[in-house]
Parts: structure tokens; C-alpha cells; sequence
């Protein structure tokens, strides 16, 4: 693995570089997504600040999130805890970011509904492309020790091991990609069934009631949610809540707000 990149007396951190990359890649999926949705055109800056704004707000949010839940370590050592380059949070992340995201909607008035879906796909496709900074870095969060032939060892890694463990990042990685495709044709279809000269062809191909706005979003939140729960199982992440990890308990809530999300949504249509 490689945590540092050295280029002379400079380091670089390898999960850094890719959650840059996750950035870029989250950036360009947006910008198309506003665009087809005639929310703000490619050439506008709408995009890059609803990627830049919550994406830093998600950092903070993830390394506060990852400090409170060992809180007598945070106040041993505060400086040490909360400057440490390591140790970031998933939902600490989501919280932060989704709080970034609704404040931003409403600055550039957009519906905050249409705002969600038009960033599911980014999010899913950002998430699973910072994954491999996890991998590359050997951070921790790799899987239980397995026999199958893909399984790797992380002997430089952050969090070393010399035993060959499920590599669970490119398992997330592959569901990303799976989940930010489902909710790209989603879109699609919900914005064909919303414009008037596409409305009919869109009936044809799925003849059941058109995709009301939230519903790729509640989508998002559900697959995402299933895929983290599901791999959590092969994580050596601690268990805590009901014999959950803290992981898993947050990837139900995201289930249970997604499900109920659809329903009410459906139910408006």
C-alpha cells in the first residue's frame, strides 16, 4: 500500500488525493445532472459550489463525528485527536454535508427535492471513488481475514496487518458504481416523464406512474444504506448498538429515512 506520496521534501497522502478525485468526478456527474434537468447550465458555477461547500463541510463533519465517538481518547489528547490526519466518519460526514447541501440549495433557489436528486448519483460515485483512498492508505478499514483469492494484506499500511483480509473498499467501490448508474437512469426517466415531448415515449418504456421528485433520492438513500450495512458485516469495525456496528446502525436510519421518504412521496404523486 501507499499511504504518502513523496515528491522531495513534499507529502502527499494518498486518501487525500483520491477524495480530490472523488471530488472531481462527484463535480463533473452534478454539472451533467443540473444541466439535463434545466436546473443550471455546464457553464455556470452552480455545480462547483455545491460540491466544494458540502464536500469541506463533510470532512469536518466526519472527523468531528469520528472524535465523539471516543470521547475520554478526545479529551486526553485534544490537539492530537482533532489534528490527526486520520480517522474519518461516514455518517459524521453525511450529517455535516447534507446540512451544507440544504443551505446551498436554498442560497441558488433550488427546490430542495430536485436539488437531492440531482446529486444522489454524484454522491454515490464520489463515495465509492473515495474508497480507494481507504485502500491505497491501508487505513483501517479493511475486512476480516478471508481465504478467497482476491483477498490482500496491508503490511505498510496505516493500520497494518499481514493477513490477507477482504480489500471491503473496492467491494464499495463496485456498489457505488452499480448504485450511482441505477440512479442515473432514474433521473433519466424522471425527466422524460416531466417534459412534454419525451412524456410519451418515457410512458411506453415504463408504463407505471412517473418518478415524482425525491424518489431517486430516497433510492440513493436506501442502496447506499443496504451496501454499508451488508459490508460492515466483513468490516473489523467494533460492534456497539444491538450487536451493529456504529456503521450499520446509521446505514438502518438511512434505510428507514429513505423507505419513508419514497412513501410520502409516492403518496403526493
Amino acid at each position: 500500500m501507499i499511504p504518502f506520496i513523496h515528491i522531495g521534501p513534499i507529502e502527499l497522502p494518498t486518501f487525500g488525493l483520491m477524495v480530490a478525485a472523488a471530488m472531481i468526478a462527484a463535480y463533473y456527474v452534478l454539472r451533467a445532472d443540473l444541466a439535463r434537468r434545466g436546473i443550471a447550465p455546464k457553464n455556470s458555477s452552480t455545480a462547483e459550489v455545491m460540491i466544494v461547500v458540502p464536500s469541506l463541510a463533510g470532512i469536518v463533519g466526519a472527523k468531528l463525528y469520528h472524535v465523539l465517538e471516543t470521547p475520554r481518547e478526545l479529551f486526553a489528547h485534544p490537539a492530537e485527536e482533532l489534528l490527526s490526519r486520520y480517522g474519518l466518519a461516514w455518517f459524521g460526514g453525511l450529517i455535516a454535508g447534507f446540512i451544507a447541501w440544504v443551505l446551498v440549495a436554498r442560497a441558488k433557489k433550488i427546490a430542495l427535492l430536485e436539488s437531492f436528486d440531482a446529486g444522489s448519483a454524484a454522491a454515490a460515485l464520489g463515495y465509492g471513488i473515495g474508497r480507494i483512498g481507504c485502500l491505497l492508505s491501508g487505513d483501517g478499514d479493511y475486512g476480516v481475514p478471508t481465504s478467497l483469492p482476491w483477498g490482500m494484506s496491508f503490511p505498510n499500511g496505516l493500520v497494518p496487518t499481514t493477513e490477507r483480509v477482504h480489500p471491503t473498499p473496492i467491494y464499495e467501490l463496485i456498489a457505488a458504481c452499480a448504485i450511482a448508474w441505477v440512479l442515473w437512469r432514474m433521473g433519466a426517466w424522471q425527466i422524460a416523464a416531466a417534459t412534454p415531448t419525451l412524456a410519451e415515449e418515457a410512458r411506453m418504456e415504463h408504463p407505471e406512474k412517473p418518478l415524482p421528485s425525491g424518489s431517486v433520492f430516497a433510492a440513493y438513500l436506501v442502496m447506499t444504506g443496504a451496501a454499508r450495512f451488508l459490508v460492515e458485516f466483513i468490516r473489523i469495525n467494533p460492534r456497539s448498538f444491538f450487536g451493529l456496528t456504529n456503521a450499520q446502525a446509521a446505514s438502518v436510519a438511512s434505510m428507514i429515512a429513505g423507505a419513508a421518504l419514497w412513501w410520502r412521496v409516492s403518496r403526493k404523486s
